[in-house]
């Protein structure tokens, strides 16, 4: 079967509220959509590749595009995991998590996105939290970082809540234009002692190898 050989496919982490997984190709394709129906205001531009604003057909299909080359690409000293999340069984965004070398660096970054029409419910909070939990508590992570542009209030704030500390303020270009962005850095210590989200992991075993975290 195929999951024999690309165990990702069956890890699902589950908070309260929501199932993270990757995505059928149906599943896939409500991603592309939802996106195509905004992830955010007309004055934000959160992302420093404004993917955002290409026309709907071809903002769907990079979504989806996006989500094959990651699995493509993945092997233990480079990989990246884009994890549809699921509210009611329905698809509200992604949360990326990422690595290179993880078996020395023990560091993981992430990225996410939220579909409009869903944002302003916690939801962006719990996934990250989902999201965390499978890099200390499943993968062995000693640190997690992100970044996230000055005017994303809503993205530093999430970070805030969930103890990352910030780490200076770094230069972007965005659009063509200077843009500032704050770094962040989350230590094991400071997750325990922030970390307010109840998470359970499924199916992680298997894939500890294909992600450069194999335990000693």
């Amino acid at each position: 079967m195929l999951i024999d050989h690309f165990p990702v496919l069956g890890l699902r982490l589950r908070t309260p509220r929501l199932e993270l997984r990757l995505p059928t190709p149906e599943e896939l394709a409500e991603l592309g959509e939802l996106a195509v129906d905004g992830i955010h205001g007309p004055d934000l531009m959160p992302f420093g590749v404004p993917w955002t604003e290409l026309p709907p057909d071809q903002l769907a299909r990079r979504v989806i595009q996006r989500h094959w080359k990651t699995l493509a690409e993945l092997k233990p000293d480079s990989w990246a995991l884009n994890l549809a999340v699921f509210a009611d069984g329905v698809p509200v965004g992604v949360q990326e998590l990422e690595a290179d070398d993880f078996a020395i660096q023990r560091e993981i970054h992430s990225e996410s996105w939220l579909g409009l029409r869903h944002q302003g419910r916690g939801i962006g909070t719990e996934m990250r939290a989902a999201m965390l939990h499978l890099a200390f508590a499943g993968l062995g992570a000693d640190e997690a970082v992100s970044v996230g542009y000055l005017d994303n209030h809503a993205s530093l704030q999430v970070s805030r809540k969930l103890g990352y500390a910030e780490n200076g303020v770094g230069r972007s270009v965005s659009k063509g234009k200077l843009t500032f962005e704050q770094r962040f850095r989350l230590t094991r210590q400071a997750w325990e002692q922030h970390r307010s989200v109840d998470v359970t992991i499924e199916g992680l075993e298997p894939c500890l190898s294909l992600l450069g975290a194999e335990k000693e």
